[in-house]
C-alpha cells in the first residue's frame, strides 16, 4: 500500500463469487481483520469500490471488510442494459449478503454504503444488519424538495449521457477529473485511482472505455428519481447513522439534505466535504464510523 500520489489496492485475503442471475456474477473481496466485526461496503453510481480504498483501508486493522462492485461496475463484466435497474440491485444486495454468511459464517454485520448503494440496503428491508452507516444517501424528503430533486436527477441523467465514454488513455480521464468541479476536493492520487477503477481496455484494444457504460449510469439516475421518494427512515430495524455532505456547499451532484429533523436516524455531516466525502476526508469519515459503532458496542 502506498499513500500519497499513488494508491495501490492490496490483494484480498480471499474472494467469493456470487451469481446474481443467469448472466451476472460479482466478486466479494475480503480485506482487513477476519477476527473483527464484519463491514459490507460498496459504492455509488458509475464508480467502483476500489476508489474508496483511502477510506476503507483505515478500517482494515479492526474490521473484517467485505467489498464488492455493483452489477455492471468495477471488476464485473457488462450485461444487458434492461437488467441494470434498482430492483435488480436490491435482489443482488440480498443474494450477496446470503452468500457472505454462507461462505464466512454468522457474525455482527454492518452495512457501510454510499449514495446509490444506500438505496439497496434501505429498500431490501433486511434484518441482517447490526447497524447501517449511510454516506450521503439520495433521500429527497421532506416532500417540498421533491420537485427540486426530480429536476436535479433529470439534469444529472442528461449530463451523464453527454460525457465522453472512450479515452485514449487512463491519464486522459484523470486530466478531465482534474478540471471537473465535482472532483476538486478529493485527495491527491484519487483521480488516478478512479480512472484505473472505472476504465477497461476497449474490445479493439486501441482505447479505454467506461466499465459502467454511460447509458447504464444515466438509467440508474433516472431510477433514483422514482425510488428515492419511497424511502422511509422510520421503518429501519437497526441502529442507523447518516453521514451527509456539507449542506452549506453548492451541490455538484444531487441536492444534499439536512436530516437533523429525522429522529429515526443519527444524522451528521462532514464540514467542507461534498458528495465524495469518503475520498475527500477519509480520516474524518472513518473516525465517525468507529465512534458510532463503538457507541453501539460493535468494535
Amino acid at each position: 500500500m502506498t499513500k500519497g500520489a499513488h494508491w495501490t489496492i492490496p490483494e484480498p485475503v480471499s474472494t467469493c463469487e456470487v451469481r446474481l442471475d443467469e448472466h451476472a456474477v460479482t466478486t466479494v473481496r475480503r480485506h482487513g481483520n477476519p477476527a473483527g466485526p464484519r463491514l459490507v461496503l460498496t459504492h455509488g453510481n458509475g464508480l467502483a469500490v476500489d476508489p474508496y480504498y483511502p477510506f476503507w483501508s483505515l478500517l482494515a486493522d479492526d474490521f473484517d471488510l467485505m467489498v464488492y462492485d455493483l452489477r455492471n461496475h468495477g471488476w464485473n463484466s457488462v450485461g444487458a442494459q434492461r437488467d441494470h435497474n434498482i430492483p435488480a440491485m436490491i435482489s443482488d444486495h440480498d443474494l450477496i449478503l446470503d452468500a457472505i454468511v454462507q461462505e464466512y459464517g454468522e457474525k455482527p454485520t454492518v452495512g457501510v454504503f454510499h449514495s446509490l448503494s444506500t438505496l439497496m440496503a434501505l429498500l431490501s428491508f433486511t434484518d441482517a444488519y447490526s447497524a447501517l452507516i449511510l454516506f450521503d444517501p439520495p433521500l429527497c424528503k421532506p416532500a417540498r424538495r421533491e420537485e427540486e430533486w426530480i429536476a436535479a436527477t433529470e439534469r444529472m441523467a442528461a449530463m451523464i449521457r453527454k460525457r465522453a465514454d472512450r479515452f485514449e488513455s487512463r491519464e486522459q480521464l484523470t486530466e478531465i477529473f482534474a478540471i471537473a468541479p465535482g472532483y476538486n476536493r478529493i485527495l491527491p492520487g484519487v483521480r488516478d485511482l478512479i480512472a484505473r477503477s472505472t476504465l477497461r481496455k476497449s474490445a479493439d484494444g486501441e482505447a479505454y472505455e467506461l466499465r459502467c457504460p454511460r447509458d447504464y449510469e444515466a438509467q440508474i439516475a433516472e431510477y433514483m428519481r422514482s425510488f428515492s421518494p419511497l424511502l422511509d427512515l422510520t421503518t429501519l430495524t437497526c441502529p442507523t447513522k447518516v453521514i451527509g455532505a456539507d449542506p452549506t456547499l453548492p451541490h455538484a451532484y444531487l441536492p444534499t439534505f439536512d436530516l437533523s429533523h429525522a429522529a429515526a436516524v443519527d444524522y451528521d455531516f462532514v464540514p467542507e466535504a461534498s458528495h465524495f466525502l469518503q475520498v475527500e476526508k477519509p480520516e474524518v469519515c472513518a473516525a465517525m464510523v468507529r465512534e458510532y459503532l463503538t457507541s453501539h458496542g460493535i468494535r
